[in-house]
């Protein structure tokens, strides 16, 4: 089973029961599409934040699944089933970006006014999206993207960027305040 909008944490904190693993590795189609349905807005906003490319993002959000359907039966379980979750999506961007090289191509400003882009309907949340696209660097995006969004923890970030937890922790924080003074801003135009 799986849990999400723990009251204890953020509303978008998710906590996933490990034994869906085993479920999707059964071919359990229920299970799987429950997954799915909780995960894939965190799993593609992280992805976006990666490659900046919303069809190359849907790509990899698929690809990421099919991954997941296929590796259930391997994964081990650590009390952290969304880390592996995202190291696999991770590593999906990152060889979208070594094998498309689109990544510097693509502008800001044709993200931001994709009508492809259906999932930030409030204009605050579409503010601090842009913000995150606009004045955030790749990493700041990840950090920012796993944490805010996905609800992880910053050690678990750090295991799967492969960075220290003090350079997590800082760059969060220099990225919030990147964001906020973007905001203000813009509030001020």
């Amino acid at each position: 089973m799986i849990l999400s909008n723990n009251e204890e944490h953020s509303k978008n904190k998710l906590i996933i029961d490990e034994a869906i693993f085993i479920k999707i590795y059964e071919n359990d189609m229920a299970a799987f599409e429950e997954f799915y349905k909780l995960t894939e807005r965190s799993i593609y906003a992280f992805v976006l934040s990666i490659l900046k490319n919303h069809d190359d993002a849907l790509d990899v959000v698929q690809d990421t699944f099919l991954k997941i359907r296929a590796a259930a039966h391997l994964y081990k379980p650590m009390g952290k089933p969304l880390a592996w979750v995202f190291a696999i999506a991770r590593n999906l961007s990152l060889s979208c970006l070594r094998t498309r090289n689109k990544f510097n191509n693509m502008q800001t400003e044709n993200f931001e006014n994709n009508i492809n882009f259906s999932y930030i309907i409030n204009n605050e949340d579409r503010l601090i999206f842009k913000a995150v696209f606009n004045v955030l660097n790749e990493l700041e995006r990840e950090i920012i993207m796993l944490h805010s969004i996905s609800g992880l923890a910053h050690k678990e970030i750090a295991q799967i960027l492969s960075i220290p937890l003090s350079t997590i922790l800082s760059k969060y924080h220099r990225s919030l305040k990147k964001i906020k003074k973007y905001i203000l801003e813009q509030e001020l135009l």
